[in-house]
């Protein structure tokens, strides 16, 4: 059954997937209230900029609001900001507000999120900081202002690399620690993961591998220090943990939707008839995989944010599967490093293009003889050239010689 065009919909979470299936709600047409719940203060706003623009001082914070005043007032919706959605009452069709207000809906849209993992024996320790709100932003350039600081990482994980590289461009000592043998191996594999450190290293910064961390050491309530399984203590005045995030899924525990590593979904995106899920939250099914996955980048959420409004207008049975050619990027010093499709690590890997050495490449990732992914760094023309070739499936060979001559 299609979406009433005079239907409410309610929106959990106000980033950038909620606030792009509001829009393209309106833009199809549907006339009915649109409530748009978000957990900040703030209108919505732009996330990678914290890591980097935002962080670094060379951006304001009207460089990073998604949507000015006057354009969130044109959109029509029922702007609910600073409320956490504490409930699902799925056969009532209800979610509760934290302030104890109900709102009742016809479709619900799920757009919760994630939220950074937390490490144990740092609660109440000041220096130590995470990175994900504009609170967040703001409370570590101003813990690092000071070009004197001696800054550890902890996961050298995509948001932790930008930290560093931000906070490496601004004079202060850094250093990243990362338990893994080879950053981002898990993601890129291990010759690629090892690029990335290089990158690291070749501005300054020191990249611990192998170091697993064992606490903090603190004196009078303020961190000094990180201390590493091996005994060994690496100074620092702040810590920035970066080890990854968790979808935002505890208001949903008694709502009869399916949670698992996210609230699981279709392939069209349908957790449940007219429930629909966008973004980080979302553990959807992928057809070209044939697999649940999650996916944690910025386009990924601009794409399901619109999908997903368009999923619920079609009805659960109309509706077409997601199946994107995921793509996400980085930026780091002055290289931009980007990722398209869904390599693993024991993929065979192929630089096609450039040096490794030179910070300036596109390789190309294979298995069963098909293209499975490609990554650049610094060649954003010649890296989106295999973007149709992912689309239609080609063959490793093919992706080979894309670039030849």
């Amino acid at each position: 059954m299609t979406l009433a065009a005079d239907a409410t919909v309610v929106v959990v979470g106000a980033g950038l997937a909620g606030l792009r299936t509001a829009e393209t709600l309106r833009a199809a047409g549907h006339t009915g209230p649109v409530v748009l719940i978000g957990a900040e203060p703030h209108p919505p706003y732009d996330r990678p900029p914290l890591s980097k623009q935002l962080l670094a001082g060379t951006w304001g914070l009207d460089r990073v609001v998604l949507r000015r005043p006057d354009e969130l007032a044109a959109l029509g919706v029922d702007l609910r900001l600073g409320h956490v959605a504490g409930g699902l009452d799925s056969d009532a069709r209800t979610v509760r507000l934290d302030d104890g207000a109900t709102l009742r809906y016809d479709a619900l849209v799920v757009a919760t999120g994630s939220r950074p993992r937390a490490m144990a024996g740092t609660d109440g320790v000041a220096g130590v900081h995470v990175l994900r709100t504009l609170e967040d932003c703001f409370s570590l350039a101003e813990a690092t202002a000071d070009p004197k600081t001696r800054l550890v990482v902890i996961g050298a994980g995509f948001i932790g690399s930008e930290v560093a590289a931000t906070c490496k461009g601004r004079g202060l000592d850094v250093t990243v620690l990362e338990a893994l043998p080879v950053p981002l191996a898990r993601v890129l594999g291990e010759v690629m993961g090892e690029a990335c450190a290089g990158l690291h290293r070749s501005h300054g910064v020191e990249v611990r591998t192998g170091a697993a961390v064992a606490g903090l050491a603190h004196e009078g309530g303020a961190v000094r220090g990180v201390e590493l399984v091996d005994g060994s203590v690496v100074p620092a005045d702040v810590v920035v943990v970066g080890i990854g995030v968790t979808p935002v899924t505890d208001w949903l525990e008694e709502s009869g939707l399916e949670i698992d590593n996210g609230v699981v979904c279709d392939a069209t995106l349908h957790a449940a008839d007219d429930v629909v899920v966008a973004g980080d939250v979302a553990r959807w099914f992928d057809r070209a995989q044939d697999r649940h996955r999650r996916i944690e980048h910025w386009e990924n959420a601009t794409e399901q944010g619109q999908y997903a409004a368009r999923s619920l207008m079609a009805g659960r049975a109309g509706a077409e599967p997601y199946s994107p050619v995921p793509y996400f990027w980085s930026d780091q010093y002055d290289v931009k490093i980007q990722m398209l499709g869904s390599p693993e690590p024991d993929h065979e890997v192929v630089v096609v293009d450039g040096t490794l050495q030179s910070e300036r490449f596109v390789a190309v990732y294979g298995s069963g003889g098909r293209l499975t992914g490609a990554l650049g760094m610094s060649k954003p023309r010649q890296l989106m050239g295999f973007r149709p070739l992912l689309e239609r499936g080609a063959s490793f060979d093919e992706a080979l010689s894309l670039l030849a001559g």
